[in-house]
């Protein structure tokens, strides 16, 4: 449950109309569930507990967040935090599934069968397999729905002079486009950029598809703005102007306009640059590359940031993916808050950070929800948590996650809210009024009882009575609490270490590691890839797990300070795709040897799997 709810503006009171422009909306979009979005507004957002989980570097007020986007902002928002450049860079509605590609990492107990050990491995060599991260696959009108509130939650934590810039693409673009309107203000309304990313293709019967749109808001009627100067188109394309001096030194060259020649003189600086944007893609093998899906180019970032915002600014990404935003902002002395629900973007953007150098702190938004690495694997997961669960049964719509078979019941319908979608985070009455005067009123099949699971519940009793009073079936409505069922699903890691002292301080030797649910998805991996393979009349080259396991680790840390609460990184090692060692963000072309050493006696110690999964053992 929340702790409380966060008003979205201090002036909100009761019958104000909080979207009190929404008609032209509504009519353009078909909005469907108005009256849910203005119920949520005006209740507030949602505030959980926030637990710090690790301080990276020295004290800092720069963020980074695992959480739902309006949880985040509640959170800013009770601590009177203001952002004063947002870019946000959400899912585009595409209908795709976005993946990361997880590598298996060289094990060190083999390392002597390795030969020619400086040689650097093919990354076509590397065993790997993937992994969903989440889908974007979305109703319109679902996902609109979501976006609004996304927005009004951010409005509501951007300073006076702040601006927006929210990235998109042709899927949903022009939709949001609207929305945006709404929210901030059609005559806050600065920019459609266009970012065009010069993209190489393959062959089609259409233009190709190169580039994204950014539309850029402000928040009120002024702004911070710092022009910025690109190359010349000339120049981009290597033509040499024909400038000459004049007697003060400047460079100029003749234009003619209408019979007439004027000079023009040269800026140092370049040009002033336009709404259409020439980046390229970040290059797979390029330095900036952290094998993350979205991963977008620091260069483009690096032009937003430094126009709309100065040094000390609040930079804030609240779809943070990569990092990309961080990393630019504290390049840029700018401060930092990264959001994002991934654990694979939260680690993703924590060592980024630390390479660089950041000063920050981690926290996490305790929504009572134990996610496994991100909503989508937990829904994913969800379906074979639930005891005889089936899906696709006859008679019960897509409203339901599925249906049990129970002797005295019969077929019973079940319901689960979407973790992927805030709106339906918390049980209320419009969602049981739903359920009882529109869903059991629909079902097809002799039901004498449907289950209702739920994350959070607006007020359990007031939800009891309105079923009692308000259901006209027969059909009993039982409510179950989902955290029950998710408590003690994540399984951690199995550690097999030694820490011994030494002359230069302490050794700890990890001997084995075992990871359940690793194990179990890449035996998945090569029975499809078995079944493929026999179907083409290939061979299949399947990935072996050694007896000692340390090929499924990325990374281990050791806390010399802190026995429990928050984690503090003393020392640690990452070990990349290749195998090389990072020591405390340093990259070298060394091996990993099984070990970590510290001068100061370990009391804890963190091991992350090459999954992102992170298993935390105190030393003895």
């Amino acid at each position: 449950m929340p702790i409380k709810y966060i008003p979205y503006y201090p002036n909100t009171v009761e019958g104000q109309a909080i979207i009190d422009n929404i008609t032209r909306t509504q009519r353009v979009l078909r909005y469907r569930e108005n009256d849910k979005v203005y119920d949520r507004i005006k209740r507030g957002m949602s505030y959980y507990e926030v637990e710090p989980l690790e301080k990276v570097g020295k004290p800092s007020e720069n963020l980074v967040i695992r959480g739902e986007c309006i949880s985040a902002c509640a959170y800013l928002k009770e601590k009177g935090i203001k952002v004063d450049l947002v870019y946000i860079d959400p899912p585009f509605a595409s209908g795709a599934d976005y993946a990361k590609k997880v590598y298996l990492r060289r094990n060190p107990k083999l390392s002597e069968k390795i030969a020619a050990a400086e040689q650097e491995m093919d990354i076509d060599e590397l065993k790997a397999f993937e992994e969903k991260m989440y889908g974007d696959i979305w109703q319109k009108e679902d996902y609109l729905n979501w976006m609004y509130e996304n927005l009004m939650a951010i409005k509501s934590v951007m300073s006076d002079t702040a601006s927006i810039y929210m990235h998109l693409d042709w899927h949903i673009g022009h939709y949001v486009k609207i929305l945006m309107d709404e929210v901030f203000g059609e005559e806050n309304f600065e920019n459609e950029i266009i970012w065009n990313y010069r993209r190489w293709t393959a062959p089609s019967n259409n233009f190709q598809q190169m580039h994204d749109i950014i539309y850029c808001f402000k928040k009120g009627a002024s702004k911070v703005f710092n022009p910025i100067y690109v190359k010349a188109a000339n120049e981009e394309k290597g033509v040499k102007e024909n400038y000459k001096k004049d007697e003060e030194g400047r460079m100029y060259r003749w234009q003619s306009l209408k019979g007439e020649r004027y000079k023009i003189y040269r800026d140092e600086r370049g040009v002033l640059s336009g709404d259409v944007w020439d980046i390229a893609f970040v290059h797979p093998s390029g330095g900036e590359r952290v094998d993350y899906s979205t991963q977008k180019p620091e260069a483009l970032l690096q032009r937003i940031i430094k126009a709309s915002s100065d040094e000390g600014m609040v930079i804030a990404d609240f779809f943070g993916g990569s990092g990309v935003t961080a990393k630019v902002a504290n390049d840029l002395g700018r401060k930092f808050i990264h959001n994002d629900i991934g654990i694979n973007s939260i680690q993703t953007v924590r060592d980024r950070l630390k390479e660089a150098k950041a000063n920050f702190q981690i926290l996490e938004i305790k929504d009572g929800v134990s996610l496994f690495r991100n909503p989508q694997q937990t829904m994913d997961k969800l379906a074979t948590l639930i005891p005889g669960l089936q899906k696709g049964v006859k008679g019960i719509s897509n409203f339901w996650f599925g249906a049990i078979t129970k002797s005295k019941e019969g077929i019973v319908p079940v319901y689960v809210p979407n973790l992927l979608n805030t709106q339906e985070k918390v049980l209320d009455i419009p969602t049981i009024n739903t359920i009882i005067n529109q869903e059991l009123q629909n079902l097809e099949v002799n039901a004498k009882k449907v289950i209702v699971y739920y994350i959070d519940i607006d007020d359990q009793k007031a939800l009891e009575k309105f079923i009692k009073d308000n259901n006209a079936t027969e059909i009993e409505v039982e409510l179950k609490d989902l955290k029950n069922l998710l408590h003690d699903v994540v399984i951690e890691d199995i550690i097999d270490l030694k820490t011994t002292k030494t002359k230069d301080g302490y050794e700890t030797e990890i001997n084995k590691f075992i990871s359940d649910r690793l194990i179990q998805k890449i035996g998945e991996y090569n029975q499809k890839g078995n079944l493929q393979s026999v179907a083409k009349g290939k061979k299949f080259n399947p990935i072996n797990i050694s007896e000692e396991g340390l090929e499924l680790i990325e990374l281990i840390a050791l806390d010399c300070k802190n026995s429990e609460g928050q984690w503090h990184s003393t020392m640690e090692i990452k070990i990349d795709k290749l195998g090389y060692v990072i020591t405390n963000g340093v990259k070298s072309k060394n091996f990993w040897d099984g070990k970590i050493t510290s001068e100061k006696k370990p009391l804890r110690i963190k091991v992350r799997n090459i999954s992102g999964d992170e298993t935390i053992l105190t030393i003895k």
